[in-house]
C-alpha cells in the first residue's frame, strides 16, 4: 500500500498527488469538478483518487507503469490522473480523434500496463486492439469500471515491480506530439515539470479559489491539464468540464455557471464571436481568457476586447509543459501580434538557425527554452531527445522576432508542421498515408492559411501511369487512416513534385504556387 503522496523529503515536495489531499483538508466541501451538472467535491475527488491509487498498487502496478486512456473530458478521467500521480504511475491520454492505425502506433510506443476506454469509444478501441502486437488489458473508467476492479496489468518479462511514493522527477504524463518525421513521439512530463509550469502560470494568469474555470481543451492535450485545470485544483477553484466545444453551449455556460476564466485556441474564440447569440450574450463574469495553440488575429482580438474580456496571448509547446511566452493583459491592446515575454521561471534565447550562435538584442532566430518546465525527453527515443535538448536548451524549431523591449513575436515554424484548429499536423504523416494508395506515385503536403482554422492542408499528388483515381477517392483513403482534421482540404494533381538535389520536397515552391492562385496550384484534372 502507498502510504503517502510524496513524503516530507525534498524528493517529493512538488508531486501533484498531494494537491487533492491538501485541498480535501482545507476545503473538503468546495466543488472541484462540475461534469455536465454532476458535481464532485474536493473530499470526494481525493477519496476516489486515493482509493484507486491503492487498487492500482494491489493489482500489481508499480513506479513508471503507464496507464493509457481513450476518453473525453470527464470527472472519471480526473480521478485517474490524480490516482496515477499518487501511485507514481504515468498517465498516457490518447486522442479519440485519431484513427485505429494512429492509436495503435502510439500504444506500441507507450506499452501501457492497462488501457482505460470510455464506453463511447469502445468500437474505436476494439479496432485499435486488432492492430496491436500484444494485447493490453482493458476496462472502462469510473465507479463501474477500473474503480471497481483493476485488470491484471501487462508487465514486461523480468521487469522489477517497485512501489513507493512519487518523487519530483518521476514521470507523470506522456503526451504524444507530432514531429517532422510524422512518427509518434511521447513527450515525458514529470511531476516537477507540471509543478513549475503551473507555478509560472499562476504568476501571470492568476486563479483563486473563487474562480470558475471552463475547460474545453481536450484532456489528451497538455493544455487540457496544464493551462488552467491543474492550477485551479491546486488553488481550490471549480472546473466546469466540457466534452466538446459547442459555441452556443459555451455562451450559455458562461452566464449560467458564472464562468470567470477559460482557455481556448483562436478557432474557439472565432466560432464564439460568429455565433448569433454573441452580441447579446452575458459575458459579465468572464474577466479573463487565455489564447493558445496559434497567434490570435488582430481583428478577432479587437472583437473580444470590445466585449470587455481581457485576453492573455501566449506561446508554448508540449515539450515545455507547455508555458513559455505570455502577453500580460495590460499589453494585449497595444501589442496585438506579440506572444509576449517569458513566464516566470522560464528562460529563452534566440539562436541563428544556421550557425546556432546565440543572438542578442533585436533579432530573429530559432526560439530556445530552458527551465524546470522543460520536459524529460521523448519516451524511449534517445536520438530525438538528444536532438531536441542540445547545449542545455530545448530547440523549438520556431522562428521568432524579438523587439527592443524584449517582446517576442512568432514568425513561422522552421519545420513543416502546421496547426489547424489548434491541432499540430505533420505533413510527412499525411504524405505517408496518401502514398500508400495504389494510384499515388509521389505526394507532398503543405499547410496553407485559412480564415476559419488558421491553417489547413493542401496535397499535391502525382498519379501512377495507367491507374485512375480522383480527389474523393484519395480523401476517402486518407479518412480511413487519419483523424478527420488531418485529411487535406484540397488535393491537386501534378506531373511532378518539386524537389531539391537531395530529393527533399521544396514545400515553399508549392506554397508560393498556391498563394498566387489557389484554384490552379497544380495541373488540376
Amino acid at each position: 500500500m502507498i502510504r503517502s503522496e510524496g513524503g516530507s523529503g525534498a524528493d517529493g515536495l512538488h508531486t501533484l498527488g498531494r494537491w487533492t489531499s491538501d485541498r480535501a483538508r482545507a476545503t473538503p466541501e468546495r466543488i472541484a469538478v462540475d461534469d455536465r451538472g454532476v458535481c464532485i467535491s474536493y473530499a470526494e475527488l481525493d477519496r476516489r483518487a486515493r482509493t484507486l491509487a491503492e487498487k492500482f498498487a494491489e493489482a500489481g502496478l508499480g513506479v513508471g507503469d503507464r496507464v493509457a486512456t481513450i476518453t473525453g473530458n470527464s470527472a472519471d478521467h480526473v480521478v485517474v490522473f490524480f490516482a496515477c500521480a499518487k501511485a507514481a504511475l504515468v498517465l498516457v491520454p490518447l486522442s479519440w480523434r485519431l484513427s485505429p492505425r494512429e492509436l495503435a502506433e502510439q500504444l506500441e510506443v507507450a506499452e501501457p500496463a492497462i488501457l482505460l476506454v470510455e464506453d463511447e469509444f469502445h468500437t474505436l478501441a476494439h479496432s485499435t486492439a486488432a492492430r496491436l502486437r500484444r494485447p493490453v488489458p482493458t476496462t472502462t473508467l469510473g465507479s463501474q469500471g477500473v474503480e471497481a476492479e483493476v485488470p491484471v496489468p501487462a508487465r514486461e518479462a523480468g521487469a522489477a515491480l517497485v512501489q513507493r511514493p512519487a518523487r519530483d522527477d518521476d514521470a507523470l504524463m506522456i503526451i504524444f506530439t507530432s514531429g517532422t518525421t510524422g512518427t509518434a513521439r511521447g513527450a515525458v512530463l514529470t511531476h516537477a515539470n507540471c509543478f513549475w509550469t503551473n507555478l509560472s502560470l499562476s504568476r501571470i494568469a492568476e486563479i483563486t479559489s473563487n474562480d470558475v474555470v471552463l475547460a474545453v481543451m481536450p484532456e489528451y492535450h497538455v493544455g487540457g491539464w496544464n493551462i488552467q485545470p491543474l492550477l485551479a485544483w491546486w488553488q481550490g477553484a471549480t472546473v466546469v468540464l466540457e466534452r466538446n466545444f459547442d459555441p452556443a453551449r459555451v455562451l450559455h455556460l458562461i452566464a449560467e455557471r458564472g464562468i470567470t476564466t477559460m482557455m481556448g485556441v483562436p478557432t474557439n474564440y472565432l466560432f464564439l464571436s460568429q455565433h448569433p447569440d454573441f452580441p447579446r450574450a452575458n459575458l459579465s463574469t468572464l474577466r479573463h481568457a487565455i489564447v493558445g495553440g496559434a497567434p490570435m488575429p488582430a481583428p478577432l482580438l479587437r472583437i473580444w476586447h470590445a466585449r470587455g474580456v481581457a485576453l492573455t496571448q501566449g506561446y508554448g509547446l508540449t515539450e515545455a509543459s507547455p508555458n513559455v511566452l505570455c502577453l500580460a493583459d495590460e499589453d494585449a491592446r497595444r501589442l496585438l501580434r506579440s506572444a509576449g515575454k517569458p513566464y516566470p521561471h522560464v528562460d529563452v534565447a534566440l539562436a541563428d538557425p544556421v550557425t546556432g550562435e546565440i543572438l542578442e538584442g533585436l533579432a530573429r532566430g530559432e526560439l530556445l527554452v530552458r527551465g524546470p518546465g522543460v520536459f524529460d525527453g521523448y519516451f524511449r527515443d534517445p536520438a530525438a531527445t538528444q536532438f531536441a535538448l542540445r547545449g542545455g536548451w530545448l530547440h523549438t524549431g520556431d522562428l521568432v522576432d524579438r523587439d527592443a523591449d524584449g517582446f517576442y513575436t512568432i514568425v513561422d515554424r522552421i519545420g513543416d508542421i502546421y496547426i489547424s484548429g489548434g491541432e499540430s499536423i505533420a505533413p510527412a504523416e499525411v504524405e505517408s498515408v496518401l502514398a500508400s494508395h495504389p494510384a499515388v506515385a509521389d505526394v507532398a503536403v503543405v499547410g496553407v492559411e485559412d480564415e476559419r482554422w488558421g491553417e489547413v492542408g493542401v496535397a499535391w499528388v502525382v498519379v501512377r501511369r495507367g491507374v485512375t483515381t480522383d480527389v474523393e477517392d484519395l480523401r476517402e483513403h486518407a479518412g480511413r487512416n487519419l483523424a478527420r482534421y488531418k485529411v487535406p482540404r484540397e488535393i491537386h494533381f501534378v506531373d511532378a513534385i518539386p524537389r531539391s538535389a537531395s530529393s527533399k520536397v521544396l514545400r515553399r515552391h508549392l506554397l508560393a504556387a498556391w498563394t498566387v492562385d489557389p484554384s490552379h496550384a497544380g495541373d488540376a484534372r
